[in-house]
């Protein structure tokens, strides 16, 4: 079978950014129901997150409209989706240059194919158009775009590149997930949302996927996919497009769900490569939230460092949805010793309950 590798991930965020302790702060300004206040407390003291990016200027002053009686007039949907399209536009474009300045093996000319994800705006011709254009790859680029998955996105996106590799050894395929959760700021009282006001921000990453290993540095070679259903977490997260943005659906349960059905989830990949859990060094998990990495780490018997990355990225950014798992490879990547082969287990969560999972392998600089 023919081998694959992923190249050093890149990331992007937007301009604005903002402690959490201050976004709290507003937040409780804008919170009326005491019991709401002591969860919008709780919530923020307890995140594991300390600074997150925003398209949006002042965190939500200007983006909503509050009357005398303190009710506050929202932004349309269409009104969210006008940002979406003109601020993914631009982080699309900074983002695709910084993926080829960054690269050593491949050019504009090299790509073949573009595999874009994004579940928090739409518009068309999307971000995945934008990149041919603004990188000037040719016209004859194939193009894919993921919409509405949710933070697993970036693991289908990533398999539909090694299964194009496969296909044709020549292929070079640009992965890139965007996107802007903080459009979705609702200030309804629901406790979901809370929830998700307080996790979700803003942000871009990307990486190219051939059959060709880095002509320097370590080269991450991806070995295996796996994906599963937990359907006792169905309607524990889920998401619709409402009037005033996307309506979520968002449990406290989910980490709970993940950590009591995680170990089986990850033997089911392991055992097709005889592998045990002691063989895998490093652990990439997406930081959905900080009780997510707590349950996934406590149900896989993981030591703190083996999940260093995933809590780093949470503190640094917070939850960028389909994003994330690609900015907590980077600083695996990053991070990795010159003379060290390691095996990376990765893996993110969304709507259904949706598992999706890799298998990776680190190899040593050659150089």
């Amino acid at each position: 079978m023919t081998q694959v590798w992923l190249h050093q991930p890149q990331t992007v965020v937007p301009a604005y950014s903002y402690q959490q302790q201050d976004v709290g702060a507003q937040m409780l300004e804008w919170t009326t129901d005491p019991r709401d206040q002591r969860l919008v407390r709780m919530l923020y003291r307890h995140s594991g997150i300390d600074t997150r990016h925003s398209v949006i200027p002042d965190w939500g002053d200007g983006f909503f409209a509050f009357a005398e009686n303190a009710t506050a007039t929202q932004p349309t949907t269409r009104q969210r989706n006008d940002i979406y399209s003109r601020e993914a536009s631009t982080l699309a474009a900074e983002l695709g240059h910084k993926v080829l300045d960054h690269s050593d093996s491949f050019s504009a000319k090299d790509i073949t194919h573009v595999v874009t994800a994004s579940c928090t705006g739409f518009f068309n011709p999307g971000i995945d158009y934008i990149l041919c254009r603004e990188l000037g790859l040719a016209d004859n680029t194939q193009r894919y775009h993921l919409g509405f998955m949710g933070c697993y996105a970036a693991f289908p996106a990533l398999n539909m590149a090694v299964q194009f590799c496969r296909a044709n050894p020549d292929a070079v395929v640009l992965v890139m997930c965007l996107e802007l959760c903080s459009l979705h700021l609702q200030l309804n009282g629901s406790e979901d949302s809370l929830l998700a006001n307080a996790l979700f921000a803003d942000g871009a990453a990307a990486a190219l996927v051939a059959a060709r290993p880095p002509a320097t540095g370590h080269s991450c070679r991806i070995i295996d996919f796996h994906s599963a259903l937990i359907p006792s977490g169905v309607d524990t997260m889920a998401w619709s497009i409402g009037d005033n943005g996307f309506d979520i659906s968002l449990s406290s349960y989910v980490p709970k769900i993940i950590g009591a059905g995680i170990a089986e989830l990850t033997k089911s990949l392991l055992d097709r490569h005889q592998l045990g859990i002691e063989d895998v060094h490093t652990w990439a998990i997406h930081p959905g939230g900080k009780s997510i990495v707590d349950k996934v780490a406590e149900g896989l018997q993981l030591a703190p460092d083996q999940v260093t990355a995933s809590r780093d990225v949470l503190r640094r950014y917070g939850n960028m949805s389909s994003a994330t798992i690609l900015f907590v490879l980077h600083d695996i990547l990053a991070a990795a010793r010159a003379d060290h082969t390691q095996m990376i287990g990765a893996m993110a969560f969304g709507p259904g309950l949706t598992a999706e999972l890799a298998l990776l392998q680190l190899e040593p600089d050659d150089g």
